[in-house]
């Protein structure tokens, strides 16, 4: 054991290994193995001759691996590098768990020696060391050790630290020494302020270390002079150095691995579950940065949202927060927007309320300020501060008029929530005009004033833009002296668009704008101006046209005619008056008053929208008011059938209105001047009226008003969804008595039999406690077999359950209903008669949240072994227990269910969940919270996120607090005192969270622990600020003094009056106007809802307020079981029914929806019969007529009464099932249509359908014909009817794939029975004596010919850009040489194209070949094969280029040319030839004309061709003979030139040798 005097020894530095001195060879190693800045480790020896054996022992590992072979090296680097990070992970961790267990140790060793010595020990951690070099005497050095308690382990393994004798410390490292003395100077800091166990003050502290600096100084200034100092002589030094160099070296790649191993081991980031799960789970989980800021601001989290708290894309909100000084214009602008009932009643002038117009504002601008500025949500303000959005008058306190209702609080915040972003756009729009740099007048003092809603502040960004837009100056223009880099951080230019109105502005035709005499704002100011005008025009003396001849140009090629110039003019004028903001604010509110929609049919929809289809309300639609199609879904079905191309919609002015607003608008604009030039102008003036009226203002307001409208009808829908909803969810727990609590949920058991398969289903049995927890679950086959009943009963004896609920997924339930009443009544069933009887209700209940509960997640989380029908009546049982718990536990798959049937999904689902979760807002609220369940039970916590300032992250980290606490609250104030909630957080929600106080801990009397003393306030609507008016009322209820209940607890005079049986009477006796009177005049506070809320709590806490159980109706029952609804099962439709059983005359059916019909026997025929099997047999399904629909739930029956008498059958149901129209309807257009509909109709019924016997004639259409001929051969063919007429037949055949022509062929002497055939006309060149022959000569004479060119080799497959792609590159390929080749002109089905390329420089020219059945023709020009069809192209090729040769050279066409002087070659594009027109709705005849066949050439010696010759050459209709006469010379050319370009090409042939591949 060590002795005082030991411990009481300076601190001692060991020597490090790294920075040993290396003195083996001297005699002196020994003593100087310790010198100053030596560490001693714990647990190692003192003694220096081990420690210079193990100096010796790191000497001879540094002599073996410092120089090390470079191939051992490489190969043993990696497997080096993974052993170290392995050792250094288990010293790391081993080292972490010896501090942890020593760490305790050390801190009692160190008590009990200060305790022993009365001197200070400071526990010194040093966690990294290193030995500076001292070359004192041994003696010296020993005296100054100092004693480090302790060591990090993880510093002698560190990487940074060579584990052997630092080779590098033999040199002048002078920056690597200043690392080190600084390492020191922070490292032992702590230990130098003891010196031999006395304490330094701060001045000598400081002393000491500048004593020590400066003998470090005089050390490394020694070193560097005479290197023997460092225990090496001057040749050792110099010898190192010729090896190894100055150590410089590798510095760099030093550097690296230590920054490579420091940022692995010292820089490694945190594991963060970002890096872990995916960004959609995070989302989901609402564990994103901006679910974490949500959660800790104190502001409301549906404040904080963007969007629904229950959507599943909510995400946060970045608004601008309103101040005080934004109320007053917030004000005025949302109480003007309120509803139009609202202004109707206080802002009219005979309004019913219009002397309470200064207290509506009053009260919306208290509502803005709660909402916005104090950051109160909604039912916070309902419930406590209801008297300030009442009319609050204290001379008439009696008379309270209610001036704004919840509904119209939630449209305060909708549009609170539009003003916020308006102004924030406003003021985004004050900055542009900011950086514009130009002091505009009229934007100041005319149009900024006017800048009430987001569309103006569009239109004045716009209108700004326009007008300064080479003004505007970017931010990226504005360059500063300190920054670098400019180009490497400028954004790239986007592309801009240039309008016509920016060029002519720009232009000289802006100064003849200015000769209109007045600017573009002016006449605005004119418009508006309510009284006279303003600004007046500067008349011009010359007119229109001589003032606009002034600005033409010159040059006669340059100029522009002077109407052309005032067209431009008026341009400039009439865009700057149609983008004027007040002049489109103006025209917004003209639509919105007047505007009128009128819909008309397409030619589809004309067809497809009949008198039976749902959009037949609005086909003819015809100038209907805006104002009246706000109520009504109408609109959305008309946008969705302009989607679907069925209508389409124009919104426009009436004429009278669109005049007056033009006549208005032109006054402002005109000359007052009699002038004939005035007049001029007026016209032009009138014509810029014009063209701003139809080209700018009309369309924007067309378009502003379709978003309007749909706006509008959008949140119409949405509120009438929600108000369904609270019907729905607004409802107490049913009671199955009226001895039953009314606030106490019902034990339910839930039966199902499924779909009601006998085979299939069984019958599932679940019971459900009071508080919504299963309790048991059985399945029974039947409810007959006597162990089945005995089953069901003994459950009901053991559950006792205060209600019965049936549902299921068809009518079979209904049966299953009987037998439940029949068995609990007592009934006898299959001869078994129960004597024993229960008292329980039986009923039905909307199972549409059952539905979806029982495929849910949450259903398969909280009952996964249970099958999906007993997961069903666990929804059944909970919804009888509470809807609104169900409701709220949906989320946002509540939207699924319809409450709306036919209209809901116009809606967009955003705006549905906004709307279902005010109402859960509002009802949840209203009925409390029990936090203290809420936490305990997970089902009951799906009530907490619609809790007043809460949302689903605030509660769920509520939950989490709460249970972290214990999971039980006593009392409100630990919300506070506890953290869990914060200011504005508690606020909001504290009256409506309950916390439940028992017995036991209600009346606590004295004060004791105030902190957890149970009060029973907390169980109350009452808000903790009105704790004191509501202890104040019972103590003056009670008629106790102050002094009475001094020393109680302060809410002990509220337990007694609670218990009190009188209470009612005493607290009815109390005059709270005359309090809330005394209330005002001493705090100016407004309390009389307040006190009657408190005194409605001290009578009975959260007493039941809402509406008593509602049942399903009988046609909810129906609809639930078999999908019918009044809307597709009323009196006077047919429907197909399946005769299940006759009885007599009757006749028994089952509807296709399960349904029973019944068929009584005067319905059953128009003849009598004996029996109603001669009519009908089992089984068999007949049509029937529903003449009434019996519905009796109570009695489990739904029958429908038909009739199947064919004279009511054949009478049709066109009648019932017709759609009302609008009652603005287009009856003129109505009648035309269907006139005409009516016509082709007929037209298509008397056309009757030909029958001609032969194997290739079909009644086919010309969709049906290509779809027959889709898989047969190419050369196919066929005959069908022509909707040409009866004595028109079409031909249709097969071309190649996906390639089919239709031919139109003529019958002259048509048979009128149409069973025959007899002459066929094509065309005049081409007529048939019958089909066959048709076939035979035409159609497969012209396939075979398309299927020669197909196989030549000159034929390229494909679309034409692939033949075109291949001509380039093998031009490409062979500059010297032109190409050609052929393909199908897929736009002219029958015929090809010719596409050469005549060189490497010229463009692909295509030219048209037709077929016919006896040639082919290259424009006019026949050719009977393909080699001669080649020919022909060469020959006019050439004949062409030498044309434009010549015509180059200035020569002329020579004589005998032909009758005209050929176009101009188009390059690059398809050459002109004989086109075909084909028309509409009629088969094309490519053959209208006639061909020539066979053409005999005229031999005419002088080369003269005669005029009649076509244009072109003709090919030789036959193929020439083995011997070579001498060549024809081609049509139209001059003989002599024949000649000589027959010399010149050295070929007795056209076309040969020419250059073409």
């Amino acid at each position: 054991m060590a002795s005082l005097d030991e411990i009481h020894a300076p601190q001692v530095e060991q020597d490090d290994p790294m920075l040993g001195s290396g003195h083996e060879d001297e005699g002196e190693g020994d003593a100087e193995g310790e010198g100053e800045g030596d560490v001693i480790m714990p647990n190692v020896s003192d003694d220096s001759s081990e420690e210079g054996e193990d100096d010796e022992e790191e000497a001879r590992r540094v002599r073996e691996g410092f120089i090390v072979d470079e191939d051992e090296e490489e190969e043993e680097e990696e497997e080096e590098e993974e052993e170290r990070r392995k050792r250094r992970k288990r010293r790391k961790k081993h080292h972490r768990k010896r501090n942890e267990d020593e760490e305790g140790l050390e801190e009692e060793d160190l008590e009990l020696l200060e305790e022993n010595t009365g001197a200070s020990f400071k526990k010194n951690r040093l966690t990294r060391l290193r030995r500076g070099r001292d070359s004192e005497s041994p003696a010296a050095s020993s005296s100054k050790r100092k004693t480090v308690l302790d060591s990090s382990e993880d510093d002698l393994d560190n990487e940074e630290l060579p584990q052997v004798q630092d080779i590098q410390r033999i040199w002048d490292d002078r920056g690597e020494e200043d690392d080190d003395e600084n390492d020191m100077d922070d490292f032992i800091e702590d230990d130098e302020e003891e010196e031999g166990g006395v304490i330094m003050d701060e001045e000598a502290r400081e002393e000491r270390r500048r004593e020590k600096k400066q003998e470090q100084e005089r050390r490394k200034k020694a070193r560097g002079i005479r290197p023997e100092l460092a225990g090496i002589d001057a040749n050792a030094w110099d010898e190192i150095h010729d090896v190894f160099g100055d150590g410089h070296e590798y510095d760099s790649a030093l550097e690296g691995d230590d920054e490579i191993l420091y940022d692995e081991e010292h820089i490694k980031p945190d594991m963060k579950y970002q890096d872990v799960f995916e960004p959609s789970e995070i989302r989901k989980r609402m564990l994103t940065e901006d679910d974490d800021l949500i959660r800790a601001q104190d502001i409301p989290e549906r404040m904080q949202l963007a969007t629904s708290s229950i959507s599943p894309s909510s995400n946060l909100s970045l608004h601008t927060q309103l101040t005080e000084a934004d109320l007053g214009g917030a004000a005025m602008w949302v109480t003007q927007r309120l509803s139009v009932r609202k202004n109707r009643d206080f802002f009219s002038e005979s309004g019913q309320f219009s002397h309470l117009q200064g207290a509506l504002v009053m009260a919306v601008t208290f509502a803005l300020r709660y909402l916005f500025v104090e950051e109160f949500e909604v039912p916070y303000i309902w419930t406590h501060k209801r008297d300030y959005i009442r009319h609050f008058d204290v001379s008439d306190i009696q008379a309270r008029q209610e001036l704004l209702n919840l509904n119209e609080l939630w449209r305060i915040y909708t549009l609170g929530q539009k003003y916020r972003s308006m102004i924030e756009r406003r003021a985004a729009m004050t900055s542009l005009y900011r950086r514009v740099g130009n002091q505009d007048s009229y934007f100041e003092d005319h149009i900024t004033p006017q800048v009430e809603s987001v569309e103006i502040v569009a239109d004045c960004t716009e209108w700004l833009s326009m007008k300064y837009k080479d003004q505007k100056l970017p931010e990226s223009n504005f360059h500063f002296h300190d920054e670098e880099d400019t180009e490497a951080t400028r954004k790239r230019k986007m592309p801009s668009r240039i309008s016509n109105y920016e060029i002519l502005k720009k232009s000289i035709v802006s100064k003849l704008a200015e000769g209109f005499g007045i600017q573009s704002y002016q006449i605005v100011i004119n418009f508006l101006s309510p009284d006279s005008r303003v600004h007046f025009v500067d008349d011009q003396e010359l007119s229109p046209l001589v003032f606009a001849e002034q600005f033409s140009d010159p040059d006669p090629a340059k100029g522009q005619p002077p109407e052309e110039l005032l067209r431009r003019a008026r341009l400039i004028l009439s865009t700057e008056l149609g983008k004027d903001p007040l002049l489109r604010n103006y025209i917004r509110k003209v639509f919105q008053e007047e505007a009128r929609i009128s819909v008309e049919p397409t030619e589809r929809g004309m067809t497809k929208i009949d008198e039976h289809h749902h959009y037949f309300n609005f086909k003819y639609l015809h100038n209907k008011p805006i104002r009246d199609m706000l109520d009504s879904p109408q609109f959305l079905n008309i946008l969705v059938a302009e989607s679907e191309h069925l209508v389409t919609v124009s919104i426009q002015l009436p004429a009278e209105v669109k005049s007056v607003f033009e006549r208005k608008l032109n006054e402002a604009f005109a000359s007052d001047s009699f002038s004939d030039a005035a007049r001029a102008w007026n016209e032009e003036r009138s014509r810029v009226v014009h063209e701003v009226l139809e080209q700018h203002l009309i369309p924007a307001g067309a378009k502003w008003t379709r978003e309007y409208i749909r706006e509008e009808v959008e949140d119409f829908l949405a509120a009438q969804c929600a108000i369904h909803l609270r019907k729905r969810i607004d409802v107490a727990p049913f009671r199955a008595n009226t001895n039953q609590p009314p606030d106490l949920a019902s034990s339910v058991l839930a039966i199902s039999w499924g779909k009601g398969d006998p085979h299939k289903d069984a019958i599932t049995i679940v019971f459900v406690d009071d508080e919504g927890r299963m309790r048991e679950q059985t399945k029974v086959d039947n409810l007959y077999d006597s162990e089945m009943v005995d089953e069901f009963f003994d459950i009901i004896r053991r559950r006792k359950p205060n209600v019965i609920v049936i549902g299921g997924f068809s009518v079979a339930t209904f049966k299953l209903s009987q037998l439940v009443k029949q068995h609990i009544s007592g009934g006898e069933i299959g001869g078994q008669n129960h004597l024993e009887t229960f008292e329980i209700p039986v009923t039905y209940v909307h199972d549409d949240v059952a539905r979806i509960y029982q495929h849910s997640k949450r259903a398969a989380d909280e009952f996964s072994a249970l099958s999906p029908t007993a997961k069903y009546c666990v929804g059944l049982a909970r919804y009888m227990q509470s809807p609104l718990n169900e409701y709220a536990a949906l989320g946002s798959d509540i939207t699924a269910i319809a409450f709306e049937d036919d209209d809901q999904h116009l809606v967009p689902k955003e705006k549905l969940l906004s709307a279902f979760e005010r109402t859960l807002v509002d009802v949840a609220n209203a009925v409390g919270v029990d936090i203290n369940r809420a936490v305990a039970d997970p089902y009951y916590q799906h009530l907490l996120p619609f809790v007043c300032g809460l949302g689903p992250r605030k509660a769920q980290v509520l939950v989490k607090k709460i249970g972290s606490l214990g999971g039980n609250l006593v009392n409100r104030d630990q919300f506070i005192k506890g953290s869990l909630l914060t200011t504005k957080i508690f606020l909001n929600a504290a009256s409506f969270l309950r916390i439940s106080q028992d017995s036991t801990s209600k009346g606590s009397k004295h004060r004791r622990d105030d902190d957890m003393a149970a009060d029973p306030l907390d169980d109350t609507r009452i808000h903790p600020e009105d704790y004191e008016l509501a202890r104040k009322m019972a103590t003056d209820a009670l008629e106790l003094d102050e002094e009475d209940v001094h020393d109680e607890h302060p809410s002990n005079v509220v337990t007694l009056l609670m218990d009190d049986k009188d209470n009612d009477r005493k607290l009815s006796e109390l005059n709270l106007d005359e309090f809330a009177i005394s209330l005002y005049e001493a705090n100016n506070d407004q309390k009389r809802h307040t006190l009657n809320l408190i005194r409605d709590e001290l009578r009975k806490p959260y007493a039941e307020e809402r509406d008593p159980f509602r049942l399903p109706t009988s046609w909810d029952v129906v609809t639930m079981l078999s999908g019918e609804t009044p809307k597709t099962l009323r009196v006077g439709l047919i429907l197909s029914a399946q005769v299940v059983r006759t009885k007599g005359l009757t006749v028994y059916t089952r509807l296709d929806s399960g349904l029973e019909g019944v068929i009584l026997p005067e319905y059953l025929s128009d003849t009598p019969s004996s029996s109603a099997a001669d009519v009908v047999v089992k089984g068999q399904t007949i049509p029937g007529v529903v003449l009434d629909i019996k519905l009796d739930v109570e009695q489990d029956s739904a029958i429908v009464e038909l009739s199947s008498r064919p004279s009511d059958v054949h009478s049709g149901d066109s009648v019932f099932r017709r759609v009302r129209p609008d009652s603005n309807w287009d009856h003129t257009s109505y009648e035309k249509d269907r006139e005409v509909l009516v016509r082709k109709k007929r037209a298509e019924v008397d056309r009757t359908r030909r029958v001609i016997k032969h194997p290739n004639f079909h009644n086919f259409n010309t969709s049906q014909a290509e779809a027959y001929l889709e898989k047969q051969q190419c050369g196919d063919v066929v005959i069908r009817p022509s909707s040409k007429g009866s004595n028109h037949l079409a031909v249709t055949w097969k071309v190649d794939d996906k390639l089919y022509q239709h031919i139109d062929v003529t019958e002259p002497n048509a048979d009128p029975t149409g069973q025959t055939t007899g002459q066929l006309v094509v065309d005049p060149a081409h007529t048939y004596a019958d089909l066959d022959e048709l076939i035979v000569n035409h159609v497969q004479a012209m396939a075979r010919r398309c299927e020669e060119l197909r196989a030549h080799d000159k034929f390229k497959h494909g679309p034409e850009d692939e033949l075109h792609l291949s001509l380039k590159n093998f031009l490409a390929a062979n500059p010297a040489k032109s190409m050609y080749g052929f393909t199908l002109n897929r736009k002219r089905p029958g015929h090809f194209n010719l596409c050469f390329l005549a060189n490497k420089n010229s463009a692909v020219q295509t030219w048209p070949v037709r077929v016919t059945p006896e040639a082919y023709y290259l424009f006019d020009a026949a050719a009977v094969g393909v080699p001669e069809l080649c020919d022909a192209f060469k020959v006019r090729h050439l004949h062409e280029s030498q044309h434009i040769a010549s015509a180059a050279a200035g020569g002329k066409t020579p004589f005998g040319a032909g009758a005209r002087t050929p176009a101009r070659l188009q390059t690059g594009g398809a050459t002109p030839g004989r086109m075909s027109v084909r028309q509409v709705g009629r088969t094309p005849n490519p053959y209208s004309g006639a061909t020539p066949y066979n053409v005999p050439s005229t031999q005419n010696p002088g080369g003269y061709v005669p005029s009649q010759t076509p244009y072109g050459y003709q090919t030789p209709s036959h193929r020439p003979p083995s011997f070579q006469p001498p060549p024809q010379v081609p049509a139209g050319m001059n003989p002599q030139r024949a000649a000589m370009i027959q010399q010149n090409t050295g070929t007795s042939g056209w076309g040969q040798g020419s250059g073409w591949s």
